[in-house]
């Protein structure tokens, strides 16, 4: 009975303090913002109800608090400072100031969260797809802080330019790539178009058919191989199975004499070519 009337009292503590205390909390556009009040916790949602940033909040009611002003800069930084901070690098905007990223370092997110996966960042105010942060674990939510001044920025800007150049995360390699890089190019370029598998696979077989003067009419995935529709720099189309692995000819459509496995999509050109001749 006495913890009972202990907590009747806790309560009734905290409600009288309630409407006079102003509070410092994180929104995301949508969400709702809480705070500590004698040992309660309260969960409001904010007005304007599309508020996103940090604010220095006033509640109206048990349900409602509103933004009295926006937080400055030493307040936001004082704030974060009780909160474990983690390195991640951006893959790509979910909404206006939330972005998907990945740890910089598996084993330390490990440790530190027990978990390694991809995860969402709010209210992140600055940086750029592949730019490595610097964010705040508050046990349910990442919060960014700054961008990590101390990586080296060549990393993102070769990750962007293997963008543009349609590299695939399999083909991507350069000095100081590491398996959390690599996975986090995967899940910025799987959202681009171009980055796809059957658009990869497709611009695997132009390429080698563009070398050898072919040209790409379409192909038909067949497991481990592909049967490729393609047509010579003199307009007569053929028909082959090319292998997936490293197109080489599994049947070329033509007699050679079961010499197909000696060529590959590329050379395959010149042959029937030769052949037509």
């Amino acid at each position: 009975m006495t913890n009972i009337f202990k907590l009747i009292n806790q309560i009734a503590i905290a409600q009288a303090q309630l409407s006079t205390t102003q509070f410092l909390a994180p929104c995301v556009k949508g969400g709702r913002v809480r705070t500590r009040v004698a040992g309660m916790i309260y969960t409001f949602s904010p007005k304007p109800s599309k508020f996103e940033g940090w604010g220095i909040f006033q509640a109206v009611d048990e349900k409602t608090a509103t933004v009295v002003e926006e937080a400055d800069l030493p307040q936001i930084a004082e704030y974060l400072q009780h909160f474990p901070q983690i390195r991640l690098r951006l893959a790509h905007q979910l909404q206006k100031q939330t972005w998907l990223a990945y740890p910089v370092n598996e084993v330390d997110m490990r440790q530190r969260l027990k978990v390694v996966k991809p995860i969402a960042v709010h209210l992140v105010t600055e940086g750029v797809t592949f730019e490595q942060i610097i964010a705040r674990w508050n046990g349910q939510s990442c919060w960014f802080e700054e961008v990590d001044r101390r990586t080296d920025p060549a990393i993102s800007e070769t990750l962007q330019s293997a963008v543009k150049q349609l590299t695939s995360a399999e083909e991507l390699q350069f000095k100081g790539i590491t398996p959390e890089i690599r996975t986090v190019y995967e899940l910025a370029t799987r959202r681009i178009e171009g980055f796809t598998q059957p658009q990869q696979d497709e611009k695997r077989l132009k390429k080698a058919l563009r070398m050898g003067g072919g040209t790409l009419n379409q192909f038909q995935d067949r497991g481990d191989y592909w049967t490729v529709d393609w047509t010579t720099a003199d307009g007569v189309r053929h028909t082959s199975a090319i292998a997936k692995a490293d197109l080489t000819v599994v049947s070329s459509g033509i007699c050679l004499s079961g010499r197909d496995r000696d060529f590959d999509l590329q050379s395959l050109v010149g042959v029937m070519e030769h052949q037509e001749w």
